[in-house]
């Protein structure tokens, strides 16, 4: 359907509900990747997914790929992923180490880690020609890169905000959460991850994650099947049950305890649920992680650090971030309809053994590919993005929950209750506004 049957893209938007073009139209996803993907930061990796010179990744912004290398200087580089000469992809992998320079594997031209054309074959035939320093003969970067705690980033748009600007107190959260609860400050990726093809719109995705009202109704029988066997393992053991179990029990949370959680909207779409797991058992990982940190901090600043009030964090619009568990999600966009997400976790650089197992534990029981919560949830997301292709039944999708109630405070929101639509509220808020800039 041609975009002009809309008054603007920013009238799919009212402030208690949205248009389903803005799942289902094509024409707006184009638009979205135009006004979103390429004009604010996106997720591209983390610094330690290539610790050598010469290693890279592959991954994508929008539809351009691009790559993530070190240099032989240790500088992290961010590059579109194709040759300047014939445009073919330089990198047809997903990852790898190129020793000396990126070679082309069509015309063998050589480029530096840092895009700058290294050699070409029978380069006496570009003498009087062309000089080969020349800026269209190099491999491109990223109009802008940044980093924030080994966390990068990339703009491809020359101009905006700085990302420690973008970011913001609210997303930064997300990341200082994760490193801080290291005794040295920092956190390095585990390779590799696991990736999901989505058969629905991303933005179904990031609404969900902050979704209190769902997790009792669509996971229920996962965490009734947990709660048994929890019961069923201290009968036969004596012992508390490994803590996986209540990772999955979790779900059998009563509706007023997700209601009395906050979910928290900052600027830029960015937005958090507070937590509601308890991660702090007294058990010798738990105490170990405390004395480690102790060490470094004193009492008082390890407490803070371990009682941070953050279970989610959405870093608008490519990432959800779970810094308690060490884990991150990125969303890559495909089409209206199809969303690649990358689950990745961390391992907290000095702390006990035990605390990367208990990350490892949630990264399997709830967040991989094969877990019954993931199912749960994949097939609502194709349901919704199913009903939303329909032509009857009506056009918009509804965010009317405690509409109006939720304080602002500087530009802050904070839900009235948990199951407040806030969190939606406030990313379509900033969809608007990216796309009718």
């Amino acid at each position: 359907m041609p975009l002009d049957q809309y008054n603007n893209l920013g009238s799919l938007v009212e402030p208690d509900r949205v248009h389903k073009a803005c799942y289902a139209d094509e024409q707006v996803f184009e638009k979205e990747l135009e006004n979103i993907f390429y004009k604010s930061w996106i997720y591209i990796g983390h610094e330690s997914q290539v610790p050598n010179a010469g290693d890279y990744w592959t991954t994508w912004v929008g539809k351009e790929r691009m790559i993530l290398c070190r240099g032989e200087n240790g500088d992290v580089n961010v590059l579109y992923n194709r040759c300047p000469h014939r445009g073919a992809l330089i990198c047809n992998n997903l990852n790898g180490n190129a020793p000396k320079a990126f070679r082309c594997p069509y015309h063998a031209w050589q480029f530096n880690m840092d895009g700058s054309l290294r050699n070409v074959p029978m380069k006496q035939g570009y003498e009087g020609v062309i000089d080969l320093t020349d800026p269209q003969l190099q491999m491109k970067r990223a109009e802008r890169q940044e980093t924030y705690r080994g966390f990068v980033f990339a703009s491809l748009s020359e101009e905006g905000p700085s990302l420690e600007e973008w970011l913001g107190q609210g997303a930064k959260a997300a990341f200082d959460d994760i490193c801080n609860r290291s005794p040295e400050g920092e956190c390095e990726v585990v390779v590799n991850c696991f990736r999901i093809i989505q058969h629905s719109n991303w933005k179904i995705f990031l609404e969900n994650q902050l979704d209190a009202v769902h997790p009792s109704i669509t996971h229920h029988s996962t965490g009734d099947a947990a709660a048994d066997m929890q019961r069923v393992y201290k009968e036969k053991t004596g012992d508390e049950p490994p803590m996986g179990y209540q990772f999955l029990a979790d779900f059998t949370l009563p509706y007023e305890k997700w209601d009395s959680l906050d979910t928290i909207g900052h600027p830029y779409g960015h937005t958090l649920l507070a937590g509601y797991m308890g991660l702090r058992p007294r058990d010798p990982v738990t105490i170990a992680h405390e004395e480690s940190l102790t060490a470094v901090h004193g009492e008082k600043r390890m407490d803070e650090i371990l009682s941070t009030n953050v279970h989610h964090v959405l870093v608008y619009p490519c990432l959800s971030v779970q810094p308690p568990l060490q884990q991150l999600r990125a969303v890559r966009p495909l089409a209206a309809n199809k969303t690649l997400t990358e689950i990745w976790h961390f391992r907290l650089k000095g702390a006990p053994e035990g605390i990367y197992d208990r990350s490892l534990a949630y990264y399997y029981h709830v967040n991989s590919p094969s877990t019954m919560v993931n199912a749960d949830d994949l097939n609502n997301f194709r349901a919704c993005q199913d009903g939303l292709t329909l032509e009857g039944g009506g056009d918009w999708v509804s965010f009317h929950r405690n509409y109006g109630q939720d304080p602002v405070e500087n530009g802050i929101t904070t839900s009235v209750t948990g199951m407040s639509k806030q969190p939606m509220r406030n990313m379509f808020a900033a969809w608007k506004e990216y796309m009718s800039a």
